[in-house]
């Protein structure tokens, strides 16, 4: 596994995303050092100007104590230590904006824990170059990002209820906003593609939220997605 991610990553074309995310600052926590380095190469040609790297929970809290709150975690899930879902939720209580998880694990649980726990992407080991590259991009960029093929896991996890439950009650407007939000946009940029202002978004969110009780980004998703009203 290991080794079939190292050359996916290795493979990922550097088209531009420094210009996309110039000078960010990044840890990568993983336990197979080919995907550790692979990585760490990735996101500096991606533009980070500094990654540091972890391959235990323990390493790595002593790295986040140390440096701060940096603007990227790119982590995995099974680590020696323990799980990589308490990592998740100590780097998310100190501050950390952007934490990708990056899995072989592709079961409902452990999608969804991750996203409860703090992640605002899951990719898997599995996934294709592409695929991993525009996730974390997409993260970068402030939105939320499911690999593709746990999308539906997520969305089948997240509640017993009817599928349009509060999701048929859901405006042109907010299912447009909803649509741009699954595309990882920020609200300021979903603002200027609706032309509204970001805090007109961020009500249309709100609202969204109460309907369909929940204000986390990737379950509001995740819930439309299951209810077919977005791809």
């Amino acid at each position: 596994m290991a080794a079939g991610l190292d050359s996916a990553i290795d493979s990922i074309p550097a088209q531009g995303t420094a210009d996309e995310a110039p000078g960010f600052t990044a840890m990568v926590v993983d336990d197979h050092p080919l995907v550790r380095e692979s990585m760490v190469a990735r996101l500096k040609m991606m533009g980070a100007r500094e990654v540091v790297e972890a391959a235990t929970i323990g390493e790595a809290r002593a790295r986040a104590n140390l440096s701060g709150p940096r603007e990227l975690c790119v982590l995995d899930l099974g680590l020696p230590d323990g799980s990589g879902l308490d990592l998740l939720a100590d780097l998310r209580s100190a501050g950390w904006q952007r934490l990708v998880v990056l899995s072989a694990a592709d079961d409902p649980y452990s999608v969804r824990a991750a996203f409860v726990a703090g992640a605002q992407g899951y990719l898997l080991k599995s996934a294709s170059p592409l695929v991993v590259a525009d996730g974390v991009r997409r993260v970068l960029d402030g939105g939320v990002y499911a690999d593709p093929s746990v999308a539906s896991l997520l969305a089948a996890g997240l509640r017993g209820g009817p599928v349009d439950t509060g999701v048929s009650e859901l405006s042109g407007r907010e299912i447009e906003v909803l649509r741009l939000v699954a595309d990882g946009q920020s609200n300021k940029q979903i603002g200027d593609v609706l032309g509204l202002s970001a805090l007109t978004v961020k009500s249309h969110l709100a609202r969204i939220a109460r309907k369909l009780g929940t204000g986390d980004r990737a379950e509001m998703v995740a819930l439309a997605m299951r209810a077919g009203v977005i791809r």
